[in-house]
């Protein structure tokens, strides 16, 4: 299992991605949708640009009760993306900054009504539900961009429209 310093390094290196990502989203384009079904480009994006601090909230309680429908905020503009970007990794840092190897162990439950649904290590929810959720919707994130005409900046190696950056 990895140690909270390597979840906390990986957070920071994919921070760096998940924000040119964020840069690239189109103001003018946050109601677009691909599909009725689907969410707006603006929900979509503050979705990622949030996951950090409301997924590393969760991992501070041992159960988390889901009740209800997720809420779906959108942003109003890109530059509001960007400052709940930076806001939701401080509060990332500063939650997972009271966590240590032995916290990672412990056991962590999402129940729904109160009946156990899913049951893991809070070392497992982290990866899976903080930074695995994180990256998949970052990924559905890259399409809309594509879609909406926007350029996609290099993730894990060069896009369309950019060489991987260097530093």
């Amino acid at each position: 299992m990895a140690t909270i310093h390597e979840l906390m390094q990986e957070l920071e290196h994919e921070a760096r991605t998940t924000r040119r990502v964020l840069e690239r989203v189109p103001g003018d384009r946050l109601d677009w949708k691909p599909h009725d079904k689907s969410l707006s480009l603006g929900q979509l994006a503050h979705h990622v640009a949030t996951i950090p601090a409301r997924i590393s909230e969760l991992a501070m309680q041992d159960v988390f009760n889901v009740s209800g429908p997720i809420p779906r905020p959108t942003a109003a503009s890109t530059a509001e993306l960007l400052a709940q970007f930076e806001e939701s990794m401080a509060i990332a840092r500063a939650n997972l900054g009271k966590l240590d190897d032995a916290a990672l162990g412990a056991t962590w439950t999402m129940s729904v009504g109160g009946r156990p649904a899913s049951t893991m290590t809070r070392g497992v929810m982290l990866r899976t539900i903080l930074l695995n959720h994180w990256y998949h919707h970052r990924g559905q994130l890259t399409v809309y961009l594509r879609q909406t005409g926007a350029l996609v900046p290099s993730v894990y190696g060069a896009s369309a429209d950019e060489l991987p950056p260097t530093a």
